[in-house]
């Protein structure tokens, strides 16, 4: 399968601050990820400091807010106060309403759904909500665990499944789960993704770590 985009985007997600979000962005990253409460994961941060880093990111690189909100309006109230400029909804539960209010309220800020990939049956779910949105995001997640599950689990699922999800979506389709600098190329190869995203596999100690981050961009130009 021949990819229909120029090159792969990258997404670096779990931004923690201002030095960070410009380390991501000298390395090449196209968007950053700031991530709100979450009942589980790594990378979170408070909303005073996804404002900071939303607001000191330059222009051309999208700022992409994390929430696990899934009440209309409190997500179009997380989405106000952050600054930002796409909204990723983490759990896949949220129902149709959510989309409404975002269109209604905030009709600049793009939508991008998560799909936990667990099983065939999320290729279903993936393309009932992508006519909702302006994008999709495959992860590794289960939002249904006891202590649900909604990204950086670091955990690698059936790129089969995601690669079918790409081919039949009508909008990009991003990819995350278990990707590091040594599979990166294959992800991409197999999947087609029109964007990586990553989080745990390019840090140490839970911190950015540009060596790993550059080793892992270094593999996907060479897919290019």
């Amino acid at each position: 399968m021949t990819s229909p985009y120029r090159r792969t985007r990258l997404k670096v997600c779990c931004i923690a601050s201002v030095e960070e979000a410009r380390c991501a962005v000298a390395l090449g990253a196209d968007a950053l990820g700031l991530v709100g409460h979450m009942p589980s994961g790594p990378g979170t941060i408070d909303d005073h400091t996804i404002a900071r880093v939303a607001r000191a990111v330059p222009p051309g690189i999208s700022r992409f807010l994390l929430t696990s909100e899934t009440r209309p309006d409190a997500v179009v109230d997380h989405a106000r106060r952050t600054h930002v400029d796409t909204v990723q909804l983490v759990d896949d539960q949220v129902t149709p309403d959510v989309y409404a209010a975002l269109r209604q309220h905030c009709p600049a800020l793009r939508i991008v759904q998560v799909i936990h990939v667990i099983d065939d049956d999320s290729l279903d779910k993936a393309i009932s909500l992508a006519d909702h949105v302006d994008a999709l995001l495959l992860d590794s997640g289960n939002p249904t665990a006891a202590v649900p599950e909604l990204g950086g689990t670091g955990r690698r699922h059936d790129w089969s499944v995601s690669r079918s999800i790409v081919r039949a979506s009508p909008v990009p389709v991003f990819l995350a789960g278990g990707i590091r600098p040594d599979n990166v190329a294959e992800a991409i190869r197999t999947v087609q993704p029109f964007g990586i995203d990553l989080c745990t596999r390019v840090r140490t100690d839970g911190r950015l770590h540009e060596s790993k981050l550059k080793a892992l961009i270094d593999n996907m130009n060479k897919t290019c």
